[in-house]
């Protein structure tokens, strides 16, 4: 009997694969034994160790459909491919009066069209192969609001739609399509965050945001990772059309 959730032979695309989450995927699915094309707006150099046989980057900028539609060519190019995992995104911080029209639709270029990029150049493939698994990385946010995201928010909302509308219209090319919708991770982006908006106030502005989820801290990458695996692996292959939360609690627990 073959190992659990192994992706052994597989084909995995990962965007925003340089660091943070993305990075975490990366490494849990060449640990399951897929080869990664990885597909970041950041230079090579910036992803620390990369294995050489199972790790191609590219640099690309996924809000540019020309740039996506040729590079997801040449990775099928190599053979089909098998995962998709939707990952990168950026974020910014404000209400409705705060967001300027240039930075509402930066982050929608990115986080909305960019999966829509995405998403038909990798389908279009799946659909003459003969099936695939994707997964979109949303956010508790996709379904609740906190103070001071408009733009974000609003672009994380998208996100579970197209998920489910992807599920829908590929299920019978057998395209599974689910999303993950983390909680506050702690990966570089949160200690940038905070060192650049709470200056000589890190550590106590690391534990609020931590103990504002129930379980009492923030999400490790790994544990995004592991769940993106299961979506991904042939163990899932009863699941799609869903959305799964991974949130300490934030979600749906209030503790007072």
């Amino acid at each position: 009997m073959g190992a659990k959730f192994s992706l052994s032979g597989k084909h995995a695309v990962v965007t925003g694969g340089a660091n943070g989450i993305g990075k975490a995927i990366v490494e849990n699915f060449v640990e399951a034994g897929a080869k990664l094309f990885v597909l970041d707006i950041l230079k090579e150099d910036a992803y620390d160790n990369p294995a050489p046989d199972e790790v191609q980057y590219f640099q690309c900028n996924i809000g540019d459909t020309v740039a996506v539609r040729e590079t997801f060519d040449q990775i099928h190019n190599q053979g089909r491919i098998d995962i998709l995992v939707n990952n990168a995104g950026i974020a910014h911080v404000g209400n409705v009066e705060d967001t300027d029209e240039e930075d509402f639709v930066r982050v929608m270029q990115v986080n909305v069209f960019g999966m829509y990029h995405c998403l038909k150049a990798c389908v279009t493939h799946m659909k003459a192969d003969g099936g695939g698994a994707i997964v979109n990385i949303a956010s508790t946010l996709s379904s609740m609001a906190i103070p001071n995201r408009f733009a974000y928010c609003t672009s994380k909302g998208a996100v579970l739609p197209m998920t489910y509308s992807v599920a829908l219209d590929y299920i019978d090319y057998g395209i599974r399509c689910n999303a993950i919708s983390p909680g506050r991770v702690h990966t570089p982006f949160v200690d940038g965050f905070i060192a650049r908006n709470y200056p000589g106030r890190e550590k106590e502005m690391f534990e609020k945001l931590s103990t504002d989820h129930p379980i009492g801290r923030m999400a490790k990458p790994s544990e995004i990772a592991d769940m993106a695996l299961y979506l991904c692996s042939d163990e899932a292959a009863f699941v799609t059309g869903s959305n799964h939360s991974i949130d300490g609690g934030f979600t749906h627990l209030v503790r007072n």
